[in-house]
């Protein structure tokens, strides 16, 4: 399943629509067509099913409804243009209010929120859906083909698509997991090996000032935080003070807002700087003793100071601690490259177009950046 179709990147202020004050999506630079690449590319490649994002688009020629209720987007575009002949499943909780995590969140119904739950079923199938993801109300599309709103072949032609990739899997000929060969294959040494490997490669090195990097010496002191220290003890002896040490490891996580709610606070969204008091403190590190900075990027962050006063910078995207002690220990490479530009203020990331890539002034690292090590 390829999702959240037809992009889900182009969101007003960058905020997230799983949430109403995210709900909108904007395209000011008109690079609409930018964001179907990935999903042309899956479809050539023969992807089973697609996932309309909750996103609503708003000042373009789509309707203004989300984009599972959007007729011009699903049945349109991604079947009539892109040619897609596999199966539609909402993304969760189009329908229905529901609870998560012990709160009540409304269903993300944007742009129909004024229809009732059999309304809002029967624009979604009309848009052509073939699935409810997160739903369990069937009686009311039972009572919509009762009633004649949504015609049996319409259905039909849902459930021949969802059979079709049951008998593709051999569901009906073979319906049962071998636990025995689910044991030998599910993490696996090969894969998890596979999986670690990954890991160090990915590791893209951003800055190496006076070759920081690879670190050399025969177990030199360090100084780690946000680092496991049975971790680094295998590489250094780690000290508790950072005046002892010859080199600091600091790990850091992409800057967010906190947000209210227990659901939204899995969302990191808002600035993607750091607090004063926090930036203050990494500064005051970073000037006490050499530092190797692994920053984790789960989204671009906004770090001019760190990367100008950091020995080394490195950007990591869920690696262990252990990869990036192998990095910067030279014993694998890291060989990734940026996948989107850093953006050297907040004021440029406010200016900047949702729907562009890339579209700050004078960015502390360009899209694409890593230096070789």
């Amino acid at each position: 399943m390829v999702k959240h179709f037809p992009g889900g990147g182009p969101q007003k202020d960058g905020e997230d629509p799983h949430f109403a004050h995210g709900k909108e999506q904007v395209y000011p630079g008109g690079m609409r067509d930018h964001h179907l690449l990935p999903f042309r590319a899956a479809i050539a490649a023969g992807c089973a099913q697609i996932m309309p994002y909750y996103g609503q688009p708003i000042g373009t020629d789509w309707e203004e409804v989300g984009f599972g209720f959007n007729r011009g987007v699903v049945t349109g575009l991604l079947r009539e243009q892109l040619g897609f002949t596999g199966i539609v499943c909402t993304d969760w909780g189009l329908l229905t209010d529901a609870p998560i995590l012990g709160e009540m969140h409304q269903a993300r119904a944007w742009g129909v929120e004024h229809l009732g739950v059999a309304e809002r079923a029967a624009k979604a199938l009309d848009a052509g859906a073939d699935q409810f993801g997160g739903e369990a109300c069937p009686e009311v599309i039972v009572e919509l083909v009762r009633s004649g709103r949504v015609p049996e072949s319409r259905i039909d032609a849902s459930v021949r698509r969802l059979l079709r990739d049951k008998f593709r899997l051999g569901l009906f000929d073979s319906p049962f997991v071998d636990p025995g060969t689910a044991e030998e294959t599910v993490g696996n040494s090969e894969f998890r090996a596979a999986g670690e490997a990954a890991q160090r490669r990915s590791l893209t090195v951003l800055t190496n000032r006076e070759r920081t990097l690879p670190i050399t010496g025969t177990r030199p002191k360090l100084y780690v935080r946000g680092v496991s220290s049975d971790a680094a003890a295998a590489y250094g002896e780690v000290v508790a003070d950072p005046a002892a040490a010859e080199l600091a490891i600091l790990r850091l996580r992409t800057p967010y807002e906190p947000r209210e709610g227990r659901f939204e606070a899995f969302f990191h969204s808002g600035r993607l700087d750091f607090p004063e008091e926090e930036l203050s403190d990494i500064v005051r590190l970073l000037e006490s003793v050499p530092t190797l900075v692994c920053i984790n990027l789960e989204r671009p962050a906004v770090i001019p100071e760190i990367a100008e006063k950091a020995s080394a910078l490195i950007a990591d995207y869920g690696a262990s601690d252990t990869a990036l002690l192998d990095v910067a220990f030279g014993r694998a490479a890291g060989e990734g490259r940026l996948p989107f530009e850093l953006p050297r203020s907040m004021a440029a990331v406010a200016a900047s177009r949702p729907d562009v890539p890339n579209d700050t002034p004078d960015p502390v690292f360009p899209h694409g950046h890593g230096l070789p090590l």
